[in-house]
C-alpha cells in the first residue's frame, strides 16, 4: 500500500488526531478503554479508501474527514460487538476490549461509539454521509443475522452467500467510498458509481478472507475455522453442490455433527481442495477484482487512481 499512503501522508497524519478527538470521553474508565482501542487500530484500509474516493473527485475538506472518522468509529463498533457475539479474546494479536473488560463494558463501549458516530455527522449537519453509512450498519446487522439463520440449515445457495457477505463485508466499504466521494462532490451520479466500486472491492475482500480458512501463503497451515463454527464460504458451497451424492452427504455430516474432530475438518479441507472450490472461489474473487478496476478506469489516470488501484491490488494479493 506504498502508494496510498505516500498520496495520502498528510491527511492521514491530520485523521489520526481527529479520530482521537472524536471518540475521546470525560468517564475515566471510557477514555481509557478508547485510548486502548485507538492505539491497536488496524491498517485504516477503510479511511484510505474514503480519502482516495474523495480525492477521485475533489479536493479533501472538513467534510471527508468526518466521514472518514465515521467509518473507522463504526467499524470499531462492529468489531467490539462482534468480539461479544463471538466470544472472542483475541483482536489483531492483542486481547480484544471483550478479554478485558467483559460483555457489560464492551456492548456500553460499542454503542457509545455508535452514538459518537451519529454526533459526529449531525453536529455538522452531514445528513447524506450519515444516511449512507446508517444504511451500511443496517445491513450489516442483516448480514450477520442472515448468515447465522442458514448456518442452522446448512443453505447451500450460492446467490445467499452473495447476499451475506455484501450486507456484512461490502456493504461499509461501498459506503466508504460512497461518502468519500459525495464529500467533495456533492454529486449523487460519482458516490454511486463509487459505491459500486466499493461493493465490488468488499465483496472480492470477503472471499480473500474465506479462502484463508483453507490455508494461507504466510502459514501455509489451513484453519478450518469457518468449518467448525458451521459457516458456509464459498469453496464449501461450490464443492458440496459439484461433487457426487454420498460425498456431499458424508461432508454434512462432518460439518453438522464432528465439526470439533480436527481429522475431520482436515478431511473437510482436503475434499474442497480436491474438488476444485478453492479454485473456483478464487476465480471469483478475481471477476469482482476486475469489476472493480474497470469502474475505476472510467475516470482519469492520475496518481489518485492508481493509489485506490494499489489499494483492490493488495485485497486479493494480501498474505494476511
Amino acid at each position: 500500500m506504498q502508494i496510498a499512503q505516500s498520496i495520502l501522508r498528510e491527511e492521514l497524519v491530520v485523521f489520526e488526531k481527529k479520530f482521537r478527538e472524536a471518540v475521546k470521553s470525560q468517564a475515566p474508565l471510557l477514555d481509557r478503554i478508547m485510548r486502548f482501542i485507538v492505539n491497536r487500530k488496524g491498517k485504516q484500509l477503510r479511511p484510505m479508501f474514503v480519502f482516495l474516493s474523495a480525492r477521485l473527485c475533489g479536493p479533501v475538506n472538513e467534510s471527508t474527514y468526518r466521514a472518514a472518522s465515521l467509518v473507522e468509529i463504526l467499524h470499531t463498533a462492529t468489531l467490539v460487538h462482534d468480539d461479544v457475539v463471538d466470544e472472542s479474546l483475541e483482536r489483531r494479536g492483542f486481547f480484544s476490549t471483550y478479554a478485558l473488560w467483559k460483555n457489560k463494558v464492551s456492548v456500553l463501549v460499542g454503542d457509545y461509539l455508535l452514538a459518537k458516530g451519529l454526533l459526529l455527522s449531525l453536529d455538522h449537519d452531514d445528513f447524506r454521509i450519515l444516511q449512507l453509512l446508517s444504511g451500511a450498519v443496517r445491513k450489516m446487522s442483516e448480514g450477520e443475522l442472515l448468515q447465522i439463520e442458514k448456518a442452522r440449515s446448512l443453505n447451500l445457495d450460492e446467490s445467499v452467500y452473495f447476499e451475506i457477505i455484501r450486507n456484512k463485508t461490502a456493504s461499509l466499504l461501498a459506503s466508504s467510498c460512497a461518502a468519500g466521494a459525495y464529500s467533495t462532490s456533492g454529486n449523487e451520479q460519482l458516490s454511486e458509481k463509487l459505491s459500486r466500486f466499493g461493493e465490488a472491492v468488499g465483496v472480492a475482500f470477503q472471499i480473500k478472507d474465506d479462502l484463508f480458512d483453507y490455508g494461507n501463503e504466510k502459514t501455509g497451515k489451513p484453519t478450518g475455522n469457518d468449518l467448525k463454527e458451521k459457516k458456509l464460504t464459498l469453496p464449501l458451497i461450490h464443492t458440496l453442490n459439484t461433487v457426487d451424492k454420498p460425498l456431499r452427504r458424508e461432508l454434512i455430516y462432518i460439518i453438522k455433527n464432528q465439526n470439533r474432530n480436527p481429522e475431520k475438518i482436515k478431511y473437510v479441507l482436503a475434499k474442497v481442495a480436491e474438488a476444485g472450490g478453492i479454485r473456483y472461489a478464487t476465480e471469483k474473487m478475481n471477476q469482482f477484482r476486475d469489476e472493480a478496476l474497470a469502474i475505476l478506469y472510467e475516470f482519469e489516470d492520475s496518481e489518485v487512481r492508481k493509489g485506490l488501484e494499489e489499494l483492490v491490488r493488495f485485497t486479493t494479493d494480501r498474505k494476511y
